[in-house]
């Protein structure tokens, strides 16, 4: 039985339970299994040696994550090619593509945890009382050590953009 941790974060004030570990800076990067359509899976190998910026949002048809997801994507061309920015949520990859052809996000590879919700439970993110993933931030270097990582506390808040930016800078 995978890991709860209750009282970390809220909806609109309301608590939620979140599953799995918590991660730190220093941690090895949990491996994943994730869709990037709705045959093809991606693992965290499919990224070696690049430097990840993982944003995890809940759902793209939310205020807060449209404009996480639209900030990164504008970060992600000062980055360089060794930096890949993996956008997780829990939406269909039917709907994240969808959704990015109307918003014009072409940068950042979007990622469905949809079917197994395996990021979710590594990563400590997935909300039990939703089973959508918790907005968060972490950084990964290109042995796949974590850098830098934000769990937000409450899901409708934006995360720091200038620290994770920053912290992709520093491993450059």
């Amino acid at each position: 039985m995978s890991q709860e941790r209750s009282g970390v974060a809220t909806f609109k004030g309301s608590p939620l339970t979140l599953i799995g570990p918590e991660l730190k800076v220093g941690d090895q990067a949990p491996d994943f299994t994730l869709n990037k359509d709705l045959l093809t899976e991606v693992n965290l190998s499919d990224y070696a040696g690049k430097i990840k910026l993982i944003s995890v949002v809940p759902s793209l048809d939310t205020g807060v994550c449209d404009a996480q997801t639209r900030r990164f994507n504008e970060e992600a061309a000062s980055l360089g090619e060794n930096v890949v920015i993996l956008t997780v949520s829990a939406d269909l990859p039917f709907a994240q593509a969808r959704w990015c052809g109307a918003a014009g996000v072409d940068k950042v590879v979007t990622l469905s945890d949809y079917k197994t919700n395996s990021f979710g439970e590594a990563y400590g993110v997935l909300i039990k009382e939703f089973q959508l993933d918790m907005r968060s931030i972490f950084v990964i270097d290109a042995n796949d050590k974590i850098t830098y990582v934000e769990y937000l506390a409450e899901m409708t808040e934006p995360p720091n953009y200038e620290t994770a930016i920053q912290a992709v800078k520093e491993l450059l």
